[in-house]
């Protein structure tokens, strides 16, 4: 495999929810005329497969290019059926289901999936006021929460947290959850697309559900809700800060990590796994000796394992997203900063703790 970074198709989902917040605020471009819910960056989902566009690769899909260079593609050592993140920009002009996704226990038991989806939102922007519905208050049984789903009662037994630009909020499989309207976030997941959700609508057309098929949904959910879950916005934990050059940890955990870094003029970037990155700012270069490869507003790419390090050139705002090894990566840079376990663990699973 000859490494370079690894531009892809774009599958776009058209749901109910959507608007056209992800051209509007964030600048991305070629984008049809219509409402458009989420923007997948990086996909490797059955159904929403990315091709490589750029380069030698040209033409192979992510699933193609994981099973014959998983080495050089994610990480030395790394084996897994499919790539291991998803990534996407979703506009929550409207309200999104009530719904969750399954862990991996749960995905294996009742799905027959191999991995569940814990996710991370990164909100980009929200409207004054706006909020999202995210676990449930402490003491409510679950035949409480099942009346109340089937009611469309969410706000009886589920925390309603606000929205800011800036927060991060980590959601591990099993958590029940929505937000919307007036949100726009980018969200980092495990590959997966299972969720089980309580509306009596379809959101991929708005097109009702029967009482007894919705009940049957809400039965599959409860099967899979973790009430004990709990999440708050978390603003980040910085690595690194001068004048030239800020990075913070956005949030950490077993199956992702995503940091925010913004830099003047020229960025240095070493790394030893598989790189996401997205432009939050202008257009950018990414710079290998003598080669240049653009990075367009609000455009993703991958750097495979196998490259390294490669230099950014431009001022430039951007979300890094990446297969941690917390000890090294998250945990000890965090602490030398001075943080402490309490603070770290805030981040998501950091531990690894209860999945």
């Amino acid at each position: 495999m000859k490494a370079h970074p690894v531009q892809l198709t774009l599958p776009m989902a058209f749901h109910i929810f959507g608007g056209s917040l992800i051209e509007k605020k964030l600048g991305k471009a070629d984008l049809p005329n219509r409402r458009i819910a989420e923007t997948w960056e990086v996909s490797d989902v059955d159904g929403m497969n990315a091709s490589v566009k750029n380069g030698p690769l040209a033409g192979k899909t992510l699933r193609e290019l994981t099973l014959s260079e998983p080495d050089a593609l994610v990480a030395p050592g790394w084996r897994g059926p499919q790539f291991p993140l998803l990534t996407k920009f979703i506009d929550g002009s409207g309200m999104l289901p009530v719904h969750l996704h399954a862990n991996d226990d749960a995905a294996q038991r009742l799905e027959q999936q191999p991995n569940g989806k814990t996710e991370a939102w990164h909100i980009l922007w929200a409207a004054p006021g706006a909020t999202c519905l995210a676990g449930i208050k402490p003491g409510i049984s679950r035949e409480r929460i099942r009346e109340a789903l089937l009611a469309e009662e969410y706000d009886s037994i589920m925390q309603r947290l606000p929205v800011n630009a800036g927060d991060t909020f980590y959601i591990p499989g099993g958590m029940l959850h929505s937000f919307g309207p007036d949100t726009l976030i980018y969200e980092i997941e495990q590959t997966s697309n299972i969720q089980q959700h309580a509306m009596p609508w379809r959101m991929e057309d708005g097109s009702k559900i029967s009482p007894a098929e919705r009940e049957k949904n809400i039965d599959a959910l409860m099967q899979q809700l973790r009430p004990e879950l709990q999440v708050e916005p978390q603003p980040g934990l910085l690595l690194e800060e001068s004048e030239a050059l800020t990075r913070r940890l956005l949030c950490a955990g077993p199956y992702f990590a995503l940091e925010r870094t913004s830099f003047a003029e020229r960025y240095h970037y070493a790394f030893n796994s598989v790189r996401i990155v997205s432009n939050l700012g202008a257009p950018l270069h990414i710079e290998m000796g003598d080669e240049r490869w653009p990075l367009d507003r609000a455009a993703t790419c991958v750097l495979p394992a196998s490259l390294g390090e490669i230099t950014f050139s431009g001022e430039g705002e951007l979300l890094i997203g990446y297969l941690p090894d917390l000890q090294h990566e998250v945990i000890a840079p965090l602490e030398a900063q001075g943080y402490d376990r309490q603070a770290i663990s805030r981040l998501g699973d950091v531990w690894d703790e209860k999945r």
